[in-house]
Parts: structure tokens; sequence; C-alpha cells
């Protein structure tokens, strides 16, 4: 009865634009892994994150509550031991819960309810992220995206997220030779395995074999050319304040 319960393989990644993903892979994308992996899978075509950040954004996935019940605000807020999780819940009915890759846990507890952890997470689980919100007005260079991560795109063969995001998919393969390797069907228990990129966070940076498929890629082009400063929104005039 054991091994006929549902395999869970859950992969997440960062900013992932939602029009790349209508329906699983758009037709334009090179991708034709994930374009099968999509085929047959359960696909949510309305679905939409909690949050645009990290780590509220992964706390809210976790707990399946909006961020406003779970208190993870920006990405130094700890995501408390005492919120269920799915992983809690798969992991009290028996499977076997697994984690390979960023999750953004601040503060002492790491799992969450995960049995394992493959890897290390790429950010520390400390408050130093925190911003000093007594300060609205001093540049927020160190709390928000800014110009360089526009400077800093393009192409390159090994970053530090490259390099994190290899030891990810690294051990997420391992492991699930590992749970294919079991033949005992008493010792065999159903799995999740949630595996959790930083790509495609900025800075866009891919390795040449990658960047190369789309160039002049119509479907990539910006629908909405330079809003001049003076007609820019507050928010945004000063987030450019902050790149400049």
């Amino acid at each position: 009865m054991t091994s006929k319960r549902p395999n869970f393989l859950i992969v997440m990644v960062d900013q992932l634009n939602g029009a790349l993903f209508p329906d699983g892979p758009a037709d334009f994308l090179h991708a034709p892994h994930l374009k099968a992996l999509a085929a047959r899978s359960a696909r949510f075509k309305n679905n939409y994150t909690a949050s645009p950040l990290c780590a509220p954004g992964r706390a809210a996935f976790m707990s399946g509550q909006l961020p406003s019940r779970t208190e993870v605000y920006d990405n130094a807020a700890e995501f408390a031991s005492s919120i269920p999780t799915y992983a809690h819940h798969l992991r009290a009915a028996g499977y076997h819960t697994c984690l390979s890759g960023k999750m953004h846990f601040v503060g002492p507890d790491q799992l969450h309810g995960f049995e394992e952890r493959l890897t290390t997470d790429i950010y520390p689980a400390d408050f130093g992220w925190t911003p000093d919100y007594r300060k609205p007005g001093e540049r927020i260079d160190w709390w928000y995206h800014n110009l360089g991560s526009v400077a800093g795109a393009g192409v390159a063969e090994i970053t530090n997220q490259m390099e994190y995001d290899d030891e990810v998919a690294f051990h997420a393969v391992q492991k699930l030779y590992d749970f294919a390797r079991v033949s005992d069907d008493a010792a065999r228990r159903p799995w999740c395995l949630t595996v959790s990129f930083t790509h495609p966070h900025d800075p866009y940076v891919a390795r040449r074999r990658y960047w190369d498929l789309y160039e002049d890629c119509p479907a990539l082009e910006p629908e909405v050319g330079f809003i001049p400063y003076d007609e820019q929104d507050p928010h945004s005039q000063r987030l450019y304040r902050a790149s400049d």
C-alpha cells in the first residue's frame, strides 16, 4: 500500500516571469526537459506567489499562509518553528521529506519539517538583511535591487549563484537515484523532494551555450519603452535614484 502512494518532486526557482510559463514553458523557450516534465505534471496556470521576495514567498509556500499570518515580511524575518508546513504534514503521513537548495530559513530552525537537507542554504540564516526603517530617505542599495543587477548581467561560465545551483541539481539527482535503488518494499517510503534554485534571480547571467539561444528573440523584447524620470511614479523614482 505504501509503495502506491504518490511521490512529490517540487522544483522552485527565483524570479521566474509568469509570461515565460503561462501553462508550462512558453513555446519559444528552448527547454525540452522542462516541457516534457510539464506535459506529465499537475500544472496550475492561475497560480501566483504570495510575496515577490525570497523568504516571504517561500514561507508562504511552505505553510500555505499569507505573510500577514506568517509575519515573514522581508528576507531578514524569522520563519517561526511553530508554523506547520507541508513538510511537517507529509512527514507525519510517513513520507521521506527532503530539501536540496535555497529556502531562506532565517533563525535556528533550518529544517521546518524536512527530514533531511542535502545542501546548505546560499545565504546566512541571520538578521543581517534587516533594513533600517528609521531612515527611509537614505540610499537603499543594500535593501533593493539596483543598477548592479543590470551591469552585472550577461555571459559567465561560473558565478557564486551558478555554482550553488549546480550543487543543488547534483545532490537532487543523486537523491532521486537513491530513492529508486530501494528495492525492499518494506523499507520503501513515499518521498517528497523539494529542489529550490536561485536562478533566474538577477543579475541575469547564463553560460554562453544558453545565452546564445535567445539572441534576437522577439518574445523577449520589452513591450514598454523607456519612461522619463519625471513621468515615473514616486516609488520608481526612488528606485531610480538608488540605481544612479
